[in-house]
């Protein structure tokens, strides 16, 4: 089929709500029409979400950066006692906590790494301590990677592990650790760490509990347009059995100071490949509410023309983000709340602040829930 014949059926299919096939997410990839891109996304952005662009305003915290994973990908682990290594107090965690609450946060954003010391007791105390302190704050915390090296030190069952964090405060996940499914990749990139199937049924078990989370890709590196959309299709698989995804955060590979940087010369995804991304995978995921452009990694001025081409969620405030900046990010750490607000008007979208869950906190048309 030719080209102009395949883009076509694919409008076709958009427009009238049919699920696009492996194949017609591959022919999306090898299609550099932008604009055609852009048009059939926002198309459905604007079935699923109206006007609303959202965000919340959270709190990044990184417990440690000593990990024995390793990942090529990766500039911000540290071997044990190296320069630059360091492992937060379950003190140093609250502090940090309660110096973002009078910012007005509704969400800590914890995730860590796989330290080779600390015992799965530290990580449900940094729950519990930071959910005593500040009850009304959603915790969004511990990627699938993590529950399931929290699964290995501690020899208890996946289920296990969640319910106990759960207990502690518990409530989201965040989607990290997915990567690219591909066998092929993560024996490459990510081999030392939970394998794709793990991820897939670590987040199928937490939502069969009742803890919601996100899912992510990180792409731009060695992978194929083929394993994109492989890795796009089992997670909408997945959503459709569970519902359990909110929301779906495609991440450009950042190469600076990471192993990857020095066995391949690798640039940053550019403005049109994380715009196509974006826009591909509001098409391809159509059993997702929410596609987030996660700012800190596309910068704001790609993040607020993504609200064109699928995105509806700029994420939020963040403060303090250290994985990304690692890798050469060259976004601020935050961002005011205000200043989110006028990004996302100046691109004709209505303001929404949300809670974690997507609950609307306000929205800046003049009308507060």
């Amino acid at each position: 089929m030719r080209a102009q014949e395949l883009k076509e059926t694919i409008e076709e299919k958009v427009l009238t709500g049919e699920r696009l096939t492996r194949e017609d997410g591959i022919a999306l990839f090898d299609c550099d029409d932008l604009g055609f891109l852009g048009r059939l996304a926002n198309h459905v952005r604007e079935k699923k979400s109206g006007d609303y662009a959202y965000f919340n305003v959270n709190r990044h915290i990184n417990l440690t950066n000593v990990c024995t994973s390793k990942c090529k990908f990766c500039a911000f682990y540290r071997e044990a006692g190296a320069e630059g290594a360091y492992t937060m107090t379950v003190e140093d965690a609250l502090e940090a906590a309660l110096g973002s609450a009078p910012l007005g946060i509704t969400e800590l954003h914890i995730v860590s790494a796989l330290h080779p010391d600390l015992p799965f007791s530290y990580y449900v105390d940094v729950i519990r301590e930071l959910k005593k302190a500040l009850p009304d704050i959603h915790m969004q915390a511990f990627t699938a990677v993590e529950i399931a090296y929290f699964a290995k030190i501690s020899g208890k069952s996946i289920r296990e592990v969640l319910e106990e964090l759960k207990r502690a405060g518990l409530g989201s996940m965040p989607g990290g650790g997915a990567e690219v499914f591909s066998s092929r990749v993560r024996e490459a990139v990510c081999s030392n760490k939970a394998t794709a199937g793990q991820w897939l049924e670590i987040m199928r078990t937490a939502h069969k509990l009742g803890i919601k989370s996100n899912a992510t890709m990180l792409y731009g590196h060695i992978e194929t347009y083929e394993e994109r959309v492989d890795h796009l299709i089992r997670l909408r698989e997945l959503q459709d059995e569970t519902g359990g995804f909110q929301s779906f955060i495609p991440l450009a590979f950042h190469p600076d100071n990471t192993p990857l940087e020095q066995i391949r010369k690798f640039e940053r995804p550019t403005a049109h490949e994380n715009l196509k991304m974006i826009a591909i995978s509001r098409l391809m995921l159509d059993s997702f509410d929410h596609i987030k452009a996660f700012w800190i990694m596309l910068g704001l001025k790609t993040a607020q023309l993504s609200l064109d081409f699928g995105a509806d969620d700029l994420d939020g405030t963040v403060v303090q983000e250290k994985i990304t900046h690692a890798a050469g990010a060259d976004t601020d750490e935050a961002i005011e709340r205000d200043e989110l607000v006028e990004i996302i008007k100046d691109a004709g979208r209505i303001p929404v602040e949300r809670d974690t869950l997507y609950r609307v906190v306000r929205i800046y048309d003049g009308a507060v829930a």
